[in-house]
């Protein structure tokens, strides 16, 4: 790993205070790195830096609310934090929102399906476009998008989270052709089946997941990833979709 306190990572990640989101930034502060929270939420923001994050508030760690939609505030959160960390090298775009759960076709609203992609679509194209003047300043710059497999496949009642991160499996492709020829930015996603998140659980409505018939992804699965991703160590490693699935998209329908 590059990730030292000699030399740390300056990291900014959205979505941030929980989740995937809260378990990469204790990965990155574990390693030395400087970290950016954005949260949509002050209640949610306050619980992760009074809570897990408490001991990082050395100064190596800063929090602020911003809708990812809202390209005025993640444009000023990105500002802030370059002058916050000194610098911006390592951006994770976890933000997400799964909309109308369980609708279908008939019954989703067209004001949730646009939500659902300004947020999970839009608020990425956000973060990267806000980005970018501080990681093009930058040697090994990365970006790694949270995706889902529901990019790569589907089931009924997720019209809007099935596109969404359909788009961005397409995004993360383009991205990653045109930041490293232009500045040499790798760009990356992870693209998880289900994962033991407060929005997984709401989703599904269950308490816990201890007695899921089907295999379940920890966020530090996912952390851990993300950190190698935005390491030196993968610095061939560009435009790539990676599925954290338990293999389950590689099985053939044939019965056999």
């Amino acid at each position: 790993m590059d990730l030292s306190r000699n030399n740390p990572r300056r990291v900014v990640i959205t979505g941030g205070a929980s989740g995937i989101g809260l378990a990469t930034a204790q990965a990155f502060l574990e390693e030395g790195a400087r970290a950016g929270i954005i949260s949509r939420s002050q209640q949610s923001l306050n619980q992760a830096l009074q809570g897990p994050l408490s001991k990082y508030l050395d100064g190596r760690c800063h929090g602020i609310v911003a809708d990812v939609a809202d390209e005025a505030a993640i444009a000023n959160a990105f500002k802030e934090f370059d002058a916050r960390l000194q610098g911006i090298d390592t951006v994770v775009a976890s933000a997400g929102i799964e909309g109308e759960i369980g609708n279908a076709v008939q019954d989703v609203t067209s004001r949730d399906f646009l939500r659902v992609l300004e947020v999970n679509v839009l608020g990425v194209f956000h973060a990267v476009k806000h980005s970018l003047p501080f990681l093009a300043k930058e040697q090994h710059a990365s970006i790694t998008i949270i995706g889902s497999d529901s990019g790569f496949v589907a089931v009924p009642g997720m019209l809007a989270y099935n596109a969404s991160k359909g788009a961005l499996v397409q995004l993360t492709r383009a991205l990653s052709f045109e930041l490293f020829e232009s500045h040499g930015i790798r760009v990356n996603s992870i693209c998880p089946s289900i994962v033991d998140t407060p929005m997984a659980r709401r989703g599904l409505g269950v308490d816990s997941f201890d007695d899921a018939e089907f295999p379940v992804n920890a966020p530090s699965n996912i952390a851990k990833t993300v950190i190698f991703l935005s390491s030196e160590g993968a610095r061939a490693i560009n435009g790539t979709n990676i599925l954290s699935d338990f293999g389950y998209s590689a099985r053939s329908s044939f019965p056999a």
